[in-house]
């Protein structure tokens, strides 16, 4: 072998040596990234706005795969978990799912049924009332005869709110009962028979349904004349 072909031999040994150390340094570096990022796992992001109280779908959603550190505590990985729940505020599109953005839709209990009715919008529950929330419900009648004054009922005490439904046009004018309210809210509550009647006859002979939110933990109790209203009362 001449010197010529000896100085070739080095080079390619040369080359491969430093082929070698660019691949050590790649598998170095890959390496580096992996114990700084960690594996990855599947998380799932809002596809389009979702309003509050809303169903959730699986539709909804679009699966993404995100290192795992990176994900917070409470990321919803696993698409099982919003069977049966709701969105309990606004989900924005583009925002990566977490489970405190969902609730468990309320359910009957045994011995309950379901009722809806329309409230106006702007004296029964502007945007306050929700479902899980427990509210009193008042109706307002007229009074009977000539002379006799007219009365504000406690319809129902206590009552569960399972559904609040989306805001609705009704008619501007004036009903049968003489309501102006231009917009109107279907909420379903969970009642026992007793109180579903109750409900059905204010919603269909009262002027006037209205509800008052019941703060949480708090159980107030009516006493005997304490669920009748009229203003001579405050004479």
């Amino acid at each position: 072998m001449n010197s010529r072909q000896r100085r070739g031999v080095l080079l390619l040994l040369l080359s491969v040596l430093c082929a070698l150390g660019a691949f050590a340094g790649v598998l170095s570096v890959i390496s580096d990234v992996n114990s700084k990022v960690g594996p990855e796992v599947t998380a799932y992001r809002v596809r389009s706005d979702i309003e509050p109280y809303a169903p959730l779908g699986t539709k909804q959603f679009q699966k993404i795969s995100m290192p795992e550190r990176w994900l917070s505590a409470n990321a919803v990985t696993d698409l099982a978990q919003i069977e049966g729940k709701i969105a309990v505020t606004r989900l924005e599109a583009g925002s990566l799912l977490q489970s405190d953005m969902i609730v468990e839709r309320p359910a009957l209990q045994p011995g309950q049924q379901e009722i809806a009715i329309m409230i106006d919008a702007a004296t029964g529950v502007a945007g306050k009332i929700t479902p899980g929330a427990t509210v009193n419900i008042y109706a307002t009648f007229a009074g009977e005869r000539d002379g006799q004054p007219d009365q504000s009922k406690v319809i129902v005490s206590n009552a569960r709110v399972i559904d609040v439904g989306k805001l609705t046009p009704i008619s501007a004018g004036r009903d049968e009962r003489g309501s102006r309210a231009t917009e109107a809210v279907p909420i379903t509550f969970a009642l026992n028979t007793l109180d579903t009647q109750r409900v059905a006859y204010a919603e269909s002979f009262a002027e006037h349904v209205r509800l008052a939110l019941v703060a949480p933990g708090s159980e107030p109790i009516f006493k005997p004349g304490d669920r009748t209203y009229t203003l001579d009362k405050d004479k």
